[in-house]
């Protein structure tokens, strides 16, 4: 065991994929709870990557790899956004050659390499008992992976686009909604003062539940999701409406970044993919920008219609969590500790139906969670049905179809 005076066992705990605000609260609830309960708590750093690196020599210098977490440590940090641990998209059953450490260069020497091996030997260099990542669908398909050979994990559900499969919440999803909504109502002011079109590009991969909710919210007119592909000229006929609508003349959609035109496909900056496989979205926003002005003059009576064209991007990720992503975080690391206090593994922490819960880990890898069309997305109105809300979750939209 590396540096680490172990007691009654130890707990690491992981931050992958993407920041949100909401990921110091969980590792700060974890953290002080298993202290109090007689555990020693290790933070891996930079996400799976601390655990890639890590080299097992007592005289090597991990510090970037991982570091033992205190109550002063947490405390710190736990009103914060982001991770202090640091993130990365590292996925080690997928290492490339260049990525691989300079001290295992000699033994992965193909153009792709499956570290796991390392990985588990480093947790046993560590002295880990249970390992506990918060990510997403990518960063806990390998946690998935790990429990598969042998560790035990509990998981901790965290994204922005609230995809992950088997709960109704994930840790970001409500800050990313707030601060979608608050930066539109900023942007109005600029629309309707030139009379224009608001095209917002929001996150969304595969999900569009980004912008559902704020349009749901009231933040938006129209909508286009990744689960329904648009046609053009009827998103711009039904914005020439909205405008002309509206006392102040200007009319507000928002394109998921994974939206897509009828007989198209995903817009990518560049042919660039991550360890999951994963071209970077963006553009989406700019190509129906350009055809919402193109065509605007065949419903407008001839007259062209300006677009205020904005990326929201990180401005939803960054900065402090508000309300819910301080408490369900809070709750999501007690939730962990009571199943490891149990010696329970192998779990996801889940909200479903209003109720803190649990389920089988592998729930990650066996489903997908997507906004179900048919319940939720009126596909001649391009925005959300406004049904009957009755004994339905805080966020509306469940992560199994109804």
């Amino acid at each position: 065991m590396a540096n680490i005076k172990k007691k009654k066992a130890v707990i690491a705990i992981l931050t992958g994929g993407g920041d949100v605000p909401g990921l110091n609260p969980a590792i700060r609830a974890v953290t002080i709870r298993a202290i109090r309960e007689g555990y020693q708590v290790v933070g891996i750093r930079r996400g799976w990557a601390g655990l890639v690196e890590l080299t097992r020599d007592r005289k090597a210098d991990n510090s970037s790899n991982y570091q033992i977490l205190t109550e002063e440590i947490v405390n710190k940090a736990g009103r914060t956004g982001g991770t202090f641990l640091h993130s990365s998209r590292t996925r080690p059953s997928h290492v490339p050659k260049v990525n691989v450490p300079k001290h295992l260069k000699d033994k992965y020497n193909a153009e792709m390499n499956d570290l796991t091996p390392e990985v588990i030997k480093n947790l046993e260099y560590l002295g880990v008992d249970y390992l506990i990542p918060i990510g997403g669908d990518d960063t806990l398909s390998y946690g998935v992976r790990l429990y598969q050979e042998g560790i035990k994990v509990v998981a901790i559900p965290k994204t922005m686009d609230n995809d992950v499969p088997g709960t109704d919440y994930c840790i970001g999803f409500s800050t990313c909604v707030t601060r979608t909504i608050m930066l539109t109502n900023s942007l109005r002011t600029t629309a309707g003062s030139h009379e224009r079109f608001l095209i917002l590009e929001v996150f969304g991969r595969y999900a569009g539940f980004t912008a559902m909710l704020p349009t749901m919210a009231g933040a938006a007119n129209r909508c286009v999701i990744p689960e329904h592909k648009f046609n053009i000229e009827h998103l711009t006929e039904l914005l020439v409406d909205d405008r002309c609508r509206n006392p102040s003349r200007y009319a507000v959609v928002l394109v998921s970044e994974g939206a897509m035109f009828e007989g198209g496909e995903m817009v990518f900056e560049n042919a660039a993919r991550d360890a999951y496989g994963h071209a970077k979205l963006g553009g989406i926003g700019d190509l129906v920008s350009a055809e919402l002005e193109e065509l605007s003059p065949k419903f407008n009576n001839g007259m062209r219609v300006n677009v205020i064209n904005q990326k929201l991007g990180y401005l939803v990720r960054c900065g402090d969590p508000d309300a819910i992503d301080s408490i369900v975080p809070m709750a999501y690391g007690t939730l962990a500790l009571d199943l490891i206090l149990k010696g329970v593994h192998g779990r996801l922490i889940v909200l479903k139906n209003g109720r803190y819960d649990n389920m089988p880990i592998d729930v990650v890898t066996s489903s997908k969670k997507v906004v179900n069309v048919k319940e939720h997305y009126n596909t001649e109105r391009l925005r959300p049905y406004y049904k009957s809300f009755e004994m339905k979750p805080l966020f509306i939209m469940t992560s199994d179809p109804e």
